[in-house]
């Protein structure tokens, strides 16, 4: 009994820590299920992060790859796996919906490819959801993350702009944010074209190699790409998990392509999806007007047109590792550095991998045998300004994990999200709780981001982060 009563403890307090402050994302999927087994995938893993991420309707829609058909009955099957393991996943977690109510967010877009299903006379069961969702007395925004073709929302605005008032049109369309893989119809053009000011990530054309979101999947040459080898994928998520893990498909094509349109919804310290120029699990991303214009054309499906305004797309970043180390200092910084836009995403891959297979586990473990993500907490608000020359200090001494596993810590500068964008060292250890670091010589007024990475010795390792924005003022 007093076994039982104390893990109920912990579990409570777990779920305190995890949601504090913290306001959930609100995000509707459009996907393109069964064109490809990575939606599948993706759904798998989105439905073991429902208590994370408000999800507020699933969409089966057409794309390049499937012009006249969609599948809601296959997104209802995942749903029929989640229901079973769900009851264990509240072990873990207080917060994991119901299935009845992910029942009802299956809905239907139109079996229509593109352009073809937007005009007078095409409005669907999909895109009259996306308004009653936008017009819900809700202030958060709305994330419209879009595995396949864009074009349920392409007639949801249609419709707005045919039916509301100026003022009220674009009232909804600022609360909407859309990630979208890739261009798969026309239709993602057309939005960008008729409404630009709305919030729209996206590597412009369907030639996947340039995309960022690719670096979910790349096989990257000189690091370990064992957490997205299929031996990898059997064992930790479709092997012994129970229904849910049963149902996460083989790879045909890519692992879980469509994942990047939602990683960075999931609060973990480090994500903030307002601001993709900021970097996190789904990638990095500046605003700006891309040129396209030598981007191969020949055998596109989806035809490549040029940006006429600027959208959230690749930003690069010059990514270089902390190591493990036998001896002494337990880390060092690799010789090598990666420089790309893939390198956004996949420098978090690993982190995120094991994150998921730790969900897996709670599928069919107890809370006492699985593991789960430490807690770090700051001495210090996480936005503090500074004087240039000054040297500061950040802590994270009262971290904690609720499994009471030992904890690593690695302080590190990310110069690409802040706009001082030279590398500041860390004095001494990176990898100690108290990081101390001298701000820089300014000219004018500069802000650099500072994570905090600790890792538990769990089984698999989890992370968690706090992100620091240091304002440097000159002297």
């Amino acid at each position: 009994m007093r076994t039982t009563i104390l893990l109920f403890l912990l579990s409570l307090t777990f779920n305190m820590l995890s949601s504090q402050e913290t306001q959930k994302n609100r995000v509707i999927i459009l996907t393109d299920i069964e064109a490809d087994p990575d939606d599948t995938q993706s759904l798998v893993r989105l439905l073991l992060y429902s208590n994370e991420i408000d999800i507020e309707g699933i969409v089966a829609t057409t794309s390049c790859w499937m012009t006249d058909k969609i599948n809601p009955q296959s997104i209802t099957k995942i749903i029929k796996a989640y229901e079973k393991v769900q009851p264990n996943l509240l072990k873990h977690r207080a917060d994991y919906p119901k299935a009845e109510k992910l029942y009802a967010l299956v809905k239907q877009g139109l079996p229509k490819y593109g352009m073809k299903g937007v005009g007078e006379g095409m409005d669907s069961e999909g895109s009259d959801w996306i308004i009653k969702t936008l017009e819900k007395d809700d202030e958060r925004p709305l994330w419209i993350s879009t595995w396949g073709g864009v074009n349920t929302l392409a007639q949801a605005l249609y419709k707005i702009e045919k039916t509301k008032s100026k003022k009220e049109a674009k009232r909804l369309i600022s609360k909407l944010r859309v990630y979208t893989i890739s261009d798969q119809d026309d239709s993602g053009i057309w939005i960008r074209n008729n409404f630009p000011d709305l919030f729209y990530i996206v590597t412009p054309g369907d030639h996947y190699g340039s995309a960022t979101w690719t670096g979910i999947n790349s096989f990257i040459k000189g690091i370990d790409n064992t957490t997205i080898s299929n031996a990898w994928l059997a064992k930790h998520i479709q092997q012994g998990h129970g229904p849910l893990g049963a149902a996460y498909p083989d790879v045909s094509w890519g692992v879980e392509g469509d994942t990047p349109a939602f990683l960075s919804l999931i609060p973990n310290g480090l994500n903030n999806a307002e601001h993709p120029e900021w970097g996190g699990w789904g990638g990095r991303y500046q605003l700006y007007k891309p040129d396209f214009s030598s981007t191969r054309k020949g055998g596109s499906i989806v035809k490549i047109e040029p940006e006429t305004r600027p959208i959230w797309t690749n930003a690069i970043d010059n990514y270089i590792r902390f190591i493990p180390k036998e001896y002494g200092r337990s880390v060092k910084k690799d010789t090598t550095v990666f420089k790309g836009y893939k390198e956004t995403l996949w420098r978090w891959r690993d982190d995120f991998q094991h994150d998921f297979a730790a969900r897996m586990d709670w599928c069919e473990m107890s809370f006492e045998e699985a593991n789960h993500a430490p807690v770090p907490i700051l001495s210090h608000p996480e936005q503090i300004t500074v004087k240039a020359g000054e040297t500061f200090t950040l802590d994270a001494f009262e971290s904690t994990d609720p499994d009471g596993d030992s904890l690593s810590f690695l302080w590190f500068n990310y110069p690409e999200a802040g706009t001082y964008k030279k590398h500041i060292n860390v004095n001494g250890v990176e990898n100690a709780h108290m990081a101390h670091i001298t701000a820089p010589k300014v000219d004018k007024e500069e802000t650099a981001h500072f994570i905090l990475k600790i890792t538990d010795k769990g089984m698999p390792q989890l992370s968690a982060y706090k992100r620091v924005i240091v304002t440097i003022k000159p002297n």
